[in-house]
């Protein structure tokens, strides 16, 4: 009879199959992704004067900059919102996006002692650099509600779903930080393209701009852009005054599920070799 007090022994073999994706295997180790998110929070201000509160002073400074140049200079509408609450709402999700970008594309390469020494589902590592925005996000986000009472602006019932709308921000910097990863760790030099990619994305994204200047049989196009819709449809749930984003909405939900799936199963195609090359 086997001893009760036996360690057990776990197997680890590789998985057969394209498709098999083992998502379970995340909430198996969901401690360690709790902890990843944490270490990666702590690192983020660690030695800085300011601390947490550059998570309010980048978009606050972005806001600033954005108001006086679209807002007042090239009078740039607003869709009848005050420009800087209008700016600001959009800077919210943006800034999200902006960060995970930036290091959910370096998280697999930063970690490699980590993956080289140890067995867990590497998907983990990118996802936790993703959550980690979400702390800046929601200290920025007691800043928007700030905002909104001084201007005297009150969200529609749209507000519900802000929830859905921040779980969307969320899966869509995940799905490009999924691709972004991966291909930094074959391809180091994926990295220095984030900057400009970032530059440009921001610009083709209707943060300091309204979608309204799209003309109408072009904005459903337009939603391929995937933080079209997340853009948007932050401006509907929370100033109410915005149009509802209708077609661009679903064409970014369509998009950002094409690349999330995309990137899931290409992950899962080059991980074996990932403690090998990185």
């Amino acid at each position: 009879m086997a001893d009760a007090t036996t360690t057990p022994v776990l197997f680890i073999r590789p998985t057969k199959g394209f498709l098999r994706l083992n998502l379970r295997e995340i909430w198996d180790y969901r401690e360690l992704l709790y902890f990843l998110v944490w270490r990666d929070v702590k690192v983020r201000y660690k030695q800085t004067a300011l601390g947490a509160a550059w998570a309010v002073l980048q978009p606050v400074m972005t806001m600033v900059v954005f108001s006086v140049f679209f807002g007042r200079l090239a009078k740039v509408p607003s869709d009848g919102v005050p420009y800087p609450v209008f700016a600001f709402t959009a800077l919210l999700p943006w800034q999200l996006f902006a960060y995970a970008l930036a290091e959910s594309s370096n998280s697999l390469v930063s970690s490699q002692n980590l993956i080289t020494k140890v067995y867990f589902p590497r998907l983990v590592v990118p996802i936790a650099s993703v959550l980690a925005g979400l702390v800046d996000f929601a200290i920025a986000f007691v800043v928007l509600l700030g905002m909104l009472f001084y201007y005297g602006i009150v969200p529609t019932r749209a507000v519900v779903l802000l929830p859905v709308l921040v779980l969307f921000a969320v899966v869509t910097a995940l799905s490009v930080g999924i691709w972004l990863s991966t291909l930094n760790v074959k391809f180091r030099d994926v990295r220095y393209t984030i900057p400009f990619l970032t530059q440009l994305w921001m610009f083709v994204t209707p943060v300091a701009y309204p979608s309204s200047l799209i003309p109408k049989q072009w904005r459903a196009f337009y939603g391929l852009n995937p933080m079209a819709g997340v853009v948007e449809g932050f401006r509907w749930a929370l100033l109410g005054k915005a149009g509802n984003p209708g077609p661009l909405l679903w064409v970014s939900v369509a998009a950002v599920i094409l690349l999330l799936v995309g990137g899931l199963f290409y992950f899962r195609r080059t991980e074996a070799t990932f403690a090998d090359v990185v």
